[in-house]
């Protein structure tokens, strides 16, 4: 993925930044995806997307390391925050063979695993279909990418 460094800031009012992701937001408990907002986009961005990775995951595939979670595309630039299990935007695949949201679940004795949801600010409003790989969805994306910034949650199985 390109860097693109700025003040975009994203939070979430279920977890802290490098803090545990609660139970309820992971495969053992709901599945369902953290409340995240952002502020201080960079000027002319006109659309987000938004990604979640474990980089701890022991896997290579489609030619990336790690475990995709979540890719979600296609939020107009006026979306600042998504709710608790957000049916806005447009749901690519996650690794686990899905589309949408697959929340945490770290082989068992494997340790504290880090996941990364990143924000993507766009120069431009996107109509991607949905279930876009993570490698498809940074192809059309990549070259519009004006900011991005990380929240980092950890979780780790019992």
């Amino acid at each position: 993925m390109a860097f693109a460094p700025s003040d975009l800031e994203v939070t979430s009012t279920a977890f802290e930044h490098h803090r545990d992701i609660p139970a309820r937001y992971s495969g053992e408990g709901d599945d369902a995806s953290p409340a995240l907002a952002w502020q201080n986009p960079p000027e002319g961005t006109q659309g987000f997307a938004v990604i979640c990775h474990d980089p701890d995951a022991p896997l290579i595939q489609h030619g990336t390391y790690g475990f995709v979670h979540w890719t979600l595309y296609n939020l107009p630039a006026d979306t600042l925050s998504l709710e608790e299990n957000t049916r806005l935007g447009t749901a690519g695949q996650n690794d686990a063979g899905g589309t949408g949201y697959k929340g945490p679940m770290p082989p068992e004795g494997h340790g504290k695993h880090h996941y990364y949801f990143w924000v993507l600010a766009l120069d431009c409003q996107t109509s991607l279909p949905d279930g876009l790989s993570l490698v498809e969805l940074l192809k059309e994306v990549e070259p519009h990418l004006l900011g991005m910034s990380r929240l980092i949650g950890t979780y780790k199985r019992d």
